[in-house]
């Protein structure tokens, strides 16, 4: 830390710190953060002086790789039994929040919504322990959140809202608290670094690269909690297709050569509840080193939510990056693998490369696929590729195919003929099932009345459309109605108007009627925007209303792609003939969100009456 202190106010510093991140984490830093270094960092620094820990070793946004996020601070040292320890220092400028008895675990700071910093530090602090220490590397850990501009008021207010739980073992320490008052001792056992000495260059070495991976306690207890969701129990063919793919997983590390087992079906064939509960069987195997990954973001969140943060690191997004930790030994659960990144617009090679490096590395990878799900041209993969891959690389290779359906009231009749209905050409037959409820809406409030209803009833109901209107809504509410529809009414031209779901990951305190985006199609609020196919894939609700724009018309007895009325930036310049099959692929996975029912809508008057050839109209 003394040569730290030499430069820490020093712009050539911070110069470096920015080169150094943008190398690490592949994107620049953004001012707000440099800004914040600039303050915080020779704060800390002085503190930490002033305790008498100069000698210790600091590591500054340290990466916790399994998660994606970054610790402001961390103190290596070792402790008083000579074990390596590491302190997490979560930095804050803080003056002024605002604190909400009914939400103790959120604290807000200008517009947004945050953790309590005692808890944030208590989520790197049970990382730390359950993904580094273990019995050849007895590592202990404590945390630590410093807030060097707060006032007393401020800190005794965090300190009542932590008092209960697990957060509240971190201490939070404010500006009085930061003076070597009355020795460097006192200030020293405050921040949690009481009897911290030095460790070697050996010690720092081997924490810098020792391999992270989950314990096996946070994995028998991940496999325990997974099984006791109602979420993810499985019915009749879905859980044969889970024992298949359990004996094919087995059998692939019994020939002891790296293996795909492609597991393939349509929506509603139950493959990402397989998924989580072949995650929670691998969880509970001896040297086990599973992970569950998703290129769709909202799924993960939501699977999260499910589970609990504690198991962030086994369930994470997969996008351009290979996840941490994944080994020899390790099983990958990849859902939803039709989304996998393969852009810019074309695959650097035969393989997606990525994807390529993460079979390369695990023991087995395990791929749940549609590949009619594929909705843009920066991604997609088939089986064919896979199988070719397996081949090529000398892999082993089994094909596993869900026929059940399991989502659309288990109607397999309403998914054929959604089938036939987006396939590019061809006569559709009329709806003639019985055992879901499918019906056209004549205008949009047919379908706002038929969604409001169901809500009203306690019942989940979402409306969904084609990115075929402007998404210009600021981050934060409230959000605009672009949604905008024109039609004849009884009494001349009518428009009906409807927001887009939120931009943002995270709720804002002052419209909890406006879900995060991850969250639209679960929580209270949801229906009152309009959800688009990249906050609906992979998602499923009761009833599902879907409005066709007008990038996708019938024509005589074909499709007709209109990629100019599209407002989504890397499909509006394909040509016609490229865009249909994402226009096909995205409305067919829209009309197969709903569990219970479905109402279709087009904007364009040629293709309604088109279905209205098809479907029974809606009863009003």
């Amino acid at each position: 830390m003394a040569e730290l202190a030499r430069h820490i106010d020093d712009e050539a510093f911070i110069a470096a710190a920015e080169r150094r991140f943008t190398e690490a984490f592949g994107h620049a830093p953004g001012p707000q953060e440099v800004q914040s270094w600039r303050r915080s960092w020779p704060a800390l620094v002085k503190v930490l002086q002033a305790a008498g820990l100069g000698e210790l070793y600091v590591l500054l946004e340290y990466c916790l790789p399994a998660t994606g996020e970054r610790v402001d601070a961390l103190l290596l040292g070792t402790d008083a039994s000579g074990c390596p320890c590491v302190v997490a220092i979560e930095l804050k400028q803080w003056t002024h929040v605002q604190l909400s008895p009914l939400r103790p675990g959120m604290v807000r700071t200008g517009e947004r919504v945050v953790q309590h910093p005692a808890r944030q530090v208590g989520g790197y602090v049970h990382y730390l322990q359950q993904w580094v220490a273990r019995d050849d590397y007895p590592l202990t850990v404590r945390g630590t959140v410093v807030l060097h501009d707060a006032p007393a008021h401020l800190v005794a207010d965090l300190r009542a809202q932590a008092i209960r739980g697990p957060a509240a073992t971190h201490p939070v320490l404010g500006r009085d608290d930061l003076t070597a008052h009355p020795t460097p001792e006192a200030l020293a056992e405050r921040l949690g670094c009481a009897g911290l000495k030095p460790c070697s260059r050996a010690d720092v070495e081997r924490f810098l690269t020792i391999r992270h991976r989950p314990s096996p306690a946070l994995l028998e207890r991940a496999g325990e909690v997974i099984s006791g969701r109602d979420a993810f129990t499985l019915i009749g063919d879905q859980d044969l297709a889970r024992q298949e793919i359990l004996h094919a997983v087995q059998a692939a590390r019994a020939r002891g050569i790296k293996s795909i087992v492609a597991v393939t079906g349509g929506p509603g064939t139950g493959k990402t509840v397989i998924a989580c509960r072949l995650l929670a069987d691998l969880c509970r195997q001896p040297h086990g080193n599973p992970r569950l990954l998703s290129p769709s973001g909202t799924l993960t969140r939501q699977l999260r939510r499910t589970v609990g943060d504690s198991f962030r690191g086994l369930i994470t997004t997969f996008l351009n990056n290979m996840p941490a930790g994944i080994t020899h030994d390790s099983v990958v659960l990849l859902d939803e693998a039709h989304r996998a990144r393969t852009y810019p617009d074309h695959q650097h090679s035969a393989f997606p490369t990525t994807l390529g490096k993460l079979i390369d590395q695990a023991a087995v990878t395990v791929v749940f696929l549609d590949e009619r799900q594929t909705v843009r041209p920066t991604e997609g993969l088939t089986l064919q590729q896979l199988r070719q891959h397996a081949q090529h690389r000398g892999f082993s290779f089994a094909h596993i195919d869900l026929t059940s359906q399991f989502r659309c009231n288990g109607s397999r009749a309403y998914q054929q003929w959604i089938d036939q209905l987006f396939e590019p050409a061809g006569t559709v037959p009329t709806w003639q099932g019985t055992d879901y409820d499918l019906a056209l809406a004549a205008h949009p409030e047919q379908l706002d009345h038929w969604v409001t209803e169901h809500t009203r009833n306690g019942v989940t109901a979402r409306i969904t459309a084609g990115f075929c209107w402007p998404w210009d809504s600021p981050p934060t509410p409230p959000l605009l109605p672009e949604v905008t529809i024109t039609g004849e009414g009884p009494n001349g031209p009518r428009t009906w108007a409807r927001p887009w779901n939120s931009r943002t990951d995270t709720q804002h305190a002052d419209h909890p009627d406006v879900p995060a985006r991850p969250y639209w199609a679960t929580d209270t609020g949801g229906h009152e925007q309009v959800g688009c196919i990249y906050t609906a894939q992979g998602m499923e609700y009761a009833y599902n209303a879907v409005i066709i724009g007008e990038d996708l018309v019938r024509r005589g007895d074909q499709w007709v792609a209109q990629p100019e009325e599209s407002h989504d930036s890397p499909l509006r310049g394909l040509p016609p003939q490229r865009y249909l099959k994402y226009a096909l692929n995205t409305y067919r996975v829209l009309a197969t969100r709903g569990t219970r029912g479905t109402r279709l809508y087009s904007t364009d008057a040629i293709t309604q009456n088109y279905l209205q050839t098809l479907i029974h109209p809606q009863d009003l």
